[in-house]
């Protein structure tokens, strides 16, 4: 490796956007490095932690896309490895188990018959007489559920995850994290599964959130970014680990950028004509050089962080779910993955079973500064709180850590996210930013490849084609069809996002 080097494009991170971009790129003959921080893992969120044989998915990740591109993507990557998994998970609330998709006579049944109708008239009520004025979460989901249903299923575990009160909260995230689910939709199909009226696969036609059925990579999502980045390396190219981005700083006389990045060896200089960058947005604005007018805005986004504690127990199961989201407030555990139900290949040893606890927290807060020993000691006294396993069955833990898993959507993160991107925009046309974190925008995993794909195309093309910021969340196209199959949704959803000159301009 030298230590001064030109490349046609310098990509910081090596997660799903910035190996999907540094794959595609290498396949056309570009010359890329990549600069990871992380000393071993590639994927960022969607790494896959290994230990002792125990395999741990950050957070974990359905892969599932109605775009033919990504799952295109997918299996040229992972011809032979994808295996097929069910998906179930329940909620966790007042020491009973309520299955999502929701069943209407075990909701009743939970609940009770006054609860329940406590919670329909509520429902009623908000449809009759809605606020018209929709600024926080907790506006836009009481809207859409009624008071009584927020307040038994969304508001404990959202204030668990984000660290900050419902009405604080933007309803952007519930508007996308949520489109499309309609409680009166559930509760209809919900009584017709529960009189076995309806038996066709809930395949996500109606809601993506609803899959049934998902696919996965045996050895978890990490499997699919290490053989990404095997095949940049292949092709020719770099991916540098232990490496974090120090100075970014644009020689407009040489048509270049300077990357200037920090490693084991000390500093490096990278040289290219475009950078794409899926670093934190705040991250990145204090790096450029000269420094942006728009970095307090910059400063001023917020993340949530979270931890996993992985706890091995002697179990052949202990759920039969993929997760369990935990509403309960006498815990701080958020949600709880069972690795085997992701994959068997996960949990090497069939006597036991591997869960793993996920806590919400900020960096540096009292849980993310404890002591590995005391997460594992909390995370067994939870287990047996929530009736799920005996702390004596316990026979091993281990703890990863995640920093700015969430970008925050408070009341100001679109303002400050517009600031900064439209400055970046005008003076830097050869600096792109992609996925999660690089746009501040909570995407799922195949979103955040489509917006390095686009870049891609961008840059082939030598100008601005695509709006990689009209790239949805939550697209219509992406809740039609089979997986895959959506050609003529796609091509929309492409010229949904194609810039027209006034755009342009404005950009």
């Amino acid at each position: 490796m030298n230590s001064d080097q030109n490349v046609d494009v310098a990509i910081i991170g090596a997660g799903p956007a910035g190996l999907t971009a540094a794959y595609l790129l290498t396949k056309k003959g570009y010359s890329v490095a990549v600069i990871e921080k992380d000393p071993v893992y590639v994927g960022g969120i969607s790494r896959t932690v290994e230990l002792n044989g125990f395999r741990f998915d950050i957070g974990g990740h359905r892969f599932f896309s109605k775009s033919k591109e990504v799952v295109d993507f997918w299996n040229e990557i992972l011809p032979d490895d994808f295996i097929q998994r069910p998906r179930m998970s329940r909620i966790y609330y007042e020491g009973k188990f309520y299955s999502y998709p929701l069943r209407a006579f075990e909701a009743l049944w939970n609940l009770g018959l006054w609860r329940s109708t406590l919670c329909m008239a509520s429902f009623a009520k908000a449809k009759l007489f809605p606020n018209r004025n929709v600024r926080s979460f907790q506006d836009w989901t009481t809207n859409a559920f009624g008071h009584k249903l927020f307040s038994i299923f969304f508001k404990t575990y959202t204030e668990k995850v984000w660290g900050m009160p419902c009405d604080e909260m933007s309803a952007d995230w519930a508007a996308q994290r949520i489109k499309g689910l309609s409680l009166g939709a559930a509760v209809v199909d919900g009584l017709k599964r529960s009189l076995g009226l309806n038996k066709r696969p809930n395949d996500g036609m109606e809601t993506k959130t609803l899959l049934e059925s998902f696919r996965y990579p045996r050895l978890g999502p990490g499997m699919m970014w290490e053989a990404a980045r095997d095949s940049v390396v292949k092709g020719g190219n770099q991916v540098l680990m232990a490496h974090g981005l120090k100075q970014l700083s644009r020689d407009d006389a040489a048509g270049q950028w300077q990357m200037v990045a920090n490693g084991p060896s000390g500093d490096i200089v990278v040289k290219a004509r475009h950078v794409i960058s899926s670093a934190p947005m705040r991250e990145l604005a204090g790096r450029i050089h000269p420094l942006p007018a728009t970095l307090p805005r910059a400063m001023d986004l917020k993340y949530r962080d979270f931890l996993t504690v992985a706890l091995m127990v002697k179990a052949e199961d202990i759920f039969p779910d993929n997760w369990i989201y935990i509403h309960d407030p006498k815990v701080q555990v958020g949600r709880i993955q069972n690795f085997r139900s992701w994959s068997p290949e996960m949990v090497p040893d069939p006597t036991l079973a591997c869960v793993g606890l996920e806590y919400f927290c900020f960096e540096g807060d009292g849980l993310w500064a404890s002591s590995d020993a005391d997460l594992v000691e909390l995370a067994k006294k939870e287990m047996a709180l929530l009736g799920l396993c005996n702390p004596d069955d316990v026979v091993g833990g281990a703890v990863v850590r995640q920093e700015k898993a969430y970008p925050v959507y408070d009341d100001d993160y679109a303002a400050n996210v517009l600031a900064m991107r439209t400055e970046l925009a005008k003076l830097y046309p050869t600096l792109h930013l992609v996925g999660r974190n690089g746009m501040h925008r909570y995407n799922n995993q195949d979103h955040a490849m489509m917006t390095a794909m686009l870049t891609v195309r961008n840059i082939e093309a030598g100008e601005q084609l695509y709006d990689i910021w009209a790239v949805n969340e939550d697209a219509e196209y992406h809740e039609a069809g089979e997986e895959g199959q959506d050609v003529v949704g796609e091509q929309a959803a492409l010229s949904s996002v194609r810039l027209v000159p006034s755009r342009l301009k404005v950009a």
